[in-house]
């Protein structure tokens, strides 16, 4: 079967016609209507198959949300492919502790419902590498969130496209997606080159420079893909987390090669696929110290709430976090909140690592964070955090002011009640 998609024909194969046709139920047939409507718009000339999917949808923004993904489980849709589920917009056990209105909870957990009902994982996580289904090199995948797509894109070199809420569930129930952008090879080249030039290797070693350099990286880049060269050192996976999801927020990054420590850039020269970059900046010290302070808003030293966690915190953060908590206790004035996934909180909580932060008063969400869930009390507004991301988003989505600082400045502030941050590194 053929379908004239204006200037291109898209091909379908039998079984994309027979989901198209509802020869396999009303919400496979609804899902695949949507997709090949996608791939007309995109000008695809065929679908593939995907192996997995991992599902933004699942936030709760609103009745139109919840009405499409009711629909769809009321039809009966069930997923083709392992799906995890992001984010929710509660913490499902928890929300009583914060701000949540009743009745956005209630529609939040009818949310969440829905798409398990479809069989979607709960694994409830903005960093599902963390947790299962870790995508391998080259393997074609639907995902949705930021953060998530370029970390697969270019960590695991996995491949997928920016995958919006409501299209990521609709891949899921079909398997297929328009073989457009990002799955292609072709269009995984980089196209500008950032050069980074006297970077001491002390900061390059040091977790507070990767979302500083990934927040400048996505405001150079936007949505083109980026290389970064002359990187001295391997980063972690934290380290390439936090570089991910600065750029993917700052600007739209989805792939990013490093020289050298990305999987398809073992040579420049391979990270370009032998062409030329476009443009090439130089990264000073001097550039990374104003991107730096770009992101901190706040005016003065008063803080009401140190948050960690965007992306979801990992098992090695807790591990890292628990000896700087050690002997000390959060001060009275202040909130300290770290947001992670049930599997890594759990994992965290075998480890002790939690038990420790319950000691310096601190807690820990799950399902949720604090940009996707009213849960932060009207009274909260003067934040610090080690995450570029909640330090973009925050201003704008929460009205609140932030100061940016590493994770050893984030306890010490939570501990004197102000913001304290050495300056050391960035000197």
């Amino acid at each position: 079967m053929k379908v004239r998609v204006t200037a291109v024909t898209l091909e379908l194969s039998p079984s994309d016609r027979a989901l198209l046709t509802g020869e396999r139920g009303s919400a496979a047939k609804m899902a695949m209507s949507i997709m090949v409507r996608m791939a007309e718009v995109q000008g695809a000339e065929r679908l593939l198959s995907i192996e997995q999917a991992h599902i933004d949808s699942s936030i709760y923004m609103g009745e139109a949300g919840l009405e499409f993904a009711e629909r769809l489980a009321g039809l009966g849709a069930k997923v083709a492919v392992p799906a995890t589920l992001n984010v929710s917009s509660v913490d499902e056990h928890h929300w009583q502790e914060w701000a949540v209105p009743p009745e956005w909870a209630g529609y939040a957990r009818r949310q969440m419902s829905a798409y398990q009902q479809m069989g979607c994982r709960p694994t409830w996580t903005c960093a599902p590498y963390q947790v299962e289904l870790i995508p391998k090199f080259g393997q074609q995948i639907a995902w949705g969130e930021s953060n998530a797509i370029v970390f697969a894109n270019s960590v695991l070199g996995a491949r997928t496209e920016r995958y919006p809420d409501l299209l990521d569930i609709c891949a899921a129930i079909t398997g297929r997606v328009p073989a457009v952008g990002l799955h292609l090879a072709e269009n995984r080249a980089g196209q500008l080159l950032l050069e980074l030039a006297g970077i001491p290797l002390s900061l390059q070693q040091d977790d507070s420079f990767y979302p500083v350099l990934g927040h400048l990286m996505g405001k150079l880049a936007r949505d083109r893909i980026p290389v970064i060269s002359g990187l001295q050192v391997q980063p972690t996976e934290d380290q390439f987390k936090a570089l991910g999801a600065a750029g993917a927020s700052s600007g739209v990054v989805a792939l990013f090669h490093v020289v050298g420590r990305t999987p398809e850039a073992p040579t420049l020269e391979a990270a370009f696929q032998g062409r030329q970059p476009e443009e090439t900046f130089v990264i000073t010290l001097e550039r990374l110290r104003a991107a730096r302070r770009e992101l901190t808003t706040a005016s003065g030293a008063k803080l009401d709430m140190v948050v960690l966690g965007s992306p979801h915190f990992s098992l090695a953060e807790f591990k890292q976090l628990a000896p700087l908590l050690a002997g000390q206790k959060v001060h009275p004035g202040v909130k300290f909140l770290v947001t992670s996934s049930r599997a890594m909180a759990l994992l965290a909580q075998k480890a002790g690592y939690l038990a420790a932060l319950e000691t310096f008063g601190g807690k820990v969400t799950v399902d949720t964070c604090i940009l996707a869930s009213p849960m932060l009390p009207p009274d909260i507004k003067r934040l610090m955090t080690n995450s570029a991301k909640y330090a973009y988003y925050a201003p704008g989505m929460l009205h609140t002011e932030i100061t940016f600082g590493s994770l050893a400045d984030c306890v010490r502030s939570a501990v004197e009640g102000q913001v304290v941050r050495d300056e050391g590194l960035w000197e």
